[in-house]
């Protein structure tokens, strides 16, 4: 398995050995009652299993009499579990164009309950249709093959499965800058059927776009960020994950975690309600198609 033994693997892990301790019984003892090998149930706690069975779990957390632990326990197992291939997670298949630092953020967006985004200049991966995706990554990564392009478009178009799932869908509230429906990626007809879609989004999906006219909240120049939230049963901190040219920053501190939620905050204020961001996407999109 890749870096990502992953983050909810090691989470789940991690709570089930804390049971464990806590009720005072070793692996080899755990792993009998159960009818299971130590092997087994070690490689659970250190979340080095590339199969998850949700009978384990259940087992091991009714063992370790956490039955009031179970629904949260199961809700990261499945979670850890969802795309799951040869080698565990979807993005693992990708691991020649993911870098391990943004593998790290695709764990983290997998268990999250809510992403609150921020985006001056261009859509999140997460809302990109794959024409938008391809144009964009033709121009940025000038030497990959049509292969290696087409595996890019696969990697957005699967992180959108958080959105989809029909289990416990992330909740997300993007604040777009205009410039961002304004700029053209791909040309006119690229740029239609994207602002389409952006503007058919589920109702887990909440988008704000700040207007050209709306005044700008001063000192409020943060950049694109992204902050992660996360159910109290999962154990991780809020975070926020900031991108740059070549790097990418994870924040946990509440100090700083708490200023760009205050940044987020200050720059919905100025922006376009969600129904009048709708209507302005649909009349670009028409402008475009024109």
């Amino acid at each position: 398995m890749t870096k990502s033994t992953t983050i909810l693997r090691r989470q789940l892990g991690r709570q089930l050995r804390d049971l464990r301790l806590a009720s005072g019984l070793s692996i080899v003892e755990a792993a009998r009652r159960i009818e299971r090998g130590a092997g087994t149930v070690q490689r659970l706690e250190k979340g080095e299993n590339p199969k998850i069975r949700l009978l384990d779990v259940e087992a091991l957390t009714k063992l370790y009499d956490a039955t009031e632990r179970l629904e949260g326990l199961l809700e990261i197992a499945r979670r850890a579990r969802e795309g799951e291939g040869e080698d565990g997670a979807w993005w693992h298949e990708y691991g020649d164009v993911i870098p391990e630092v943004f593998a790290l953020l695709l764990d983290l967006e997998t268990i999250a309950s809510s992403l609150t985004m921020y985006r001056p200049e261009l859509l999140p991966g997460l809302f990109q249709t794959a024409a938008y995706t391809r144009a964009l990554d033709s121009a940025y990564f000038r030497t990959a093959t049509p292969e290696e392009l087409d595996e890019r478009v696969r990697v957005r178009l699967n992180r959108q499965r958080i959105i989809t799932r029909r289990y416990d869908p992330v909740n997300v509230h993007l604040l777009l800058e205009e410039a961002v429906i304004r700029r053209v990626i791909g040309g006119p007809r690229v740029m239609a059927e994207q602002l389409r879609h952006l503007a058919d989004q589920p109702p887990n999906v909440t988008v704000q776009i700040i207007p050209f006219g709306a005044r700008y909240p001063l000192g409020i120049a943060t950049g694109p960020f992204t902050l992660l939230d996360f159910d109290a049963s999962t154990g991780e901190p809020a975070t926020v994950y900031v991108e740059g040219y070549g790097t990418s920053t994870y924040y946990e501190r509440k100090g700083l975690v708490d200023r760009y939620r205050s940044a987020f905050a200050q720059l919905r204020e100025v922006a376009l309600s969600p129904a009048d961001t709708k209507r302005l996407l649909r009349t670009a999109s028409r402008e475009y198609r024109a």
